[in-house]
């Protein structure tokens, strides 16, 4: 007679027990670097929060609202609802960590109950077994030699077997522990995250509520905004002449030392040793600049030399990753046409306007060779060449380069001014060498 086996393979559960456990530590870790992620996010954007709230307080000593101060509380608006949405973020990656874990909790005590069930019959059939008449039985009963070694190993390891299945117990009862312990965490931290997210949807009404007492007030002064937008279009006006004849002069005086080049190369090679080395071609890497298809460029004289083309490149290159030319501040005004909510006025900017306190540090995008230091229309403006890419800052207070310089990116270039609210202001221009102003945003690195 055979002996009952309660359990044939104890070892095949506690491979799949340790493969579960594997599995919920993956998904664990990786549930947690996300729900890292969302409150890395969550504190940049308070301490977004936090400056233009500061922002928004000194704006508000001026008695007369502004411009600044609707742009302002657009932003708080909008980094607000950012932050409401990254709390919906957390509060759903929650319930789908309360679901996955109340489903483990739920397959862990139905594994649980079946393996104490067979541990309990094992015991029963150990007990009953326990004579030396039943292992004699057992052994004589064999119908050959290698049949009763057999026998003998399996009696051997049967007491390994049953310690094997009373560890897997353990375990899986020290794991639903840890389930359980970790579902009651969950359940607290999502009361806790709903709670917030109910004190953001308020605070989000309340900056609403600014916004429309503003933009009522901008509309009693609405003559007067026109009078003051009509003021910055000459200002804009004036600002992008001066910048187009700066990239004239610039293309002009690559064109003669072109011109130069080809008449007496010998002559140019001594004055600029790199003017005479082969432009690079098209799928070649330049030096200092991460190799990328360059596709078929147009001719512009201001990439003749590879000192111009490198620049150019690299400019190019770093869309996307560009420095910001300030370490402070908000951008109050974005590229192109802007209409005034309330009311029927529009706005453009060739730039961005970024509001920070007076006398920060104004630093160059990207390396460059400064093109024009000077005043336009009583405001101090810079521009920097970058090949065939031009960068603008204007409202300076001060300027601490001159024309000719070259510059590395984040090289201080000066300080900044205010606008014509008096209020500190920078405005940063991109251009290409057709004059075309481009979005500075797109360039730039992103601040988080």
């Amino acid at each position: 007679m055979r002996p009952f086996n309660p359990y044939k393979s104890p070892s095949a559960l506690k491979r799949i027990l340790t493969i579960f456990l594997i599995c919920m530590t993956i998904g664990t870790v990786a549930s947690a670097q996300t729900s890292e992620e969302l409150k890395k996010k969550e504190q940049d954007l308070r301490a977004e929060l936090q400056e233009l709230n500061r922002q928004y307080s000194e704006t508000q000593k001026n008695k007369k609202v502004s411009l600044k101060q609707l742009a302002i509380i657009k932003s708080k608006i909008n980094k607000r609802q950012e932050l409401i949405n990254g709390i919906n973020k957390q509060v759903r990656q929650l319930d789908e960590t309360i679901f996955q874990n109340e489903r483990d909790i739920y397959r862990l005590r139905r594994e649980l109950d079946t393996l104490k069930v067979k541990y309990a019959k094992s015991i029963v059939f150990a007990y009953k077994n326990r004579g030396s008449y039943e292992y004699l039985n057992f052994l004589f009963s064999a119908n050959s030699f290698n049949d009763a070694v057999k026998r003998i190993t399996y009696l051997k390891s049967y007491r390994q077997n049953r310690e094997t299945q009373a560890n897997t117990i353990i375990k899986s009862d020290q794991l639903l522990q840890q389930k359980i312990g970790l579902l009651s965490s969950n359940k607290k931290d999502r009361l806790v995250t709903l709670q917030t997210q109910s004190e953001q949807l308020k605070v989000l009404q309340v900056d609403r509520s600014e916004q429309d007492q503003v933009v009522k007030q901008l509309q009693g002064r609405e003559k007067e905004l026109s009078a003051q937008i009509r003021e910055k279009e000459k200002q804009r006006q004036k600002t992008q002449q001066a910048f187009n004849a700066i990239i004239r002069r610039e293309i002009d005086e690559a064109k003669r030392r072109e011109a130069a080049a080809k008449k007496n190369p010998a002559d140019a090679a001594a004055k600029n040793p790199t003017t005479g080395a082969p432009r690079p071609k098209l799928n070649d890497p330049v030096t200092g600049v991460a190799s990328a298809p360059r596709g078929d460029r147009a001719y512009t004289p201001l990439e003749s030399t590879p000192g111009g083309m490198e620049m150019s490149l690299n400019f190019e290159n770093n869309k996307g990753n560009l420095p910001w030319p300030v370490s402070t501040g908000q951008i109050t005004a974005h590229f192109g046409i802007e209409n005034i909510p309330g009311t029927k006025l529009t706005r453009r900017t060739d730039g961005i306007e970024i509001s920070l306190p007076v006398g920060s540090a104004v630093r160059s995008i990207a390396d460059g060779k400064v093109s024009w230091a000077g005043e336009v229309d009583g405001e101090q403006m810079l521009v920097v060449q970058h090949g065939k890419y031009f960068s603008g800052y204007n409202h300076l207070s001060s300027i601490s380069v001159s024309a000719g310089q070259e510059v590395k990116a984040g090289s201080v270039l000066g300080k900044s001014g205010t606008g014509i609210d008096g209020d500190g202001l920078l405005l940063l221009m991109i251009m290409n060498d057709k004059s075309v102003p481009l979005n500075p945003e797109p360039w730039l690195k992103p601040r988080r």
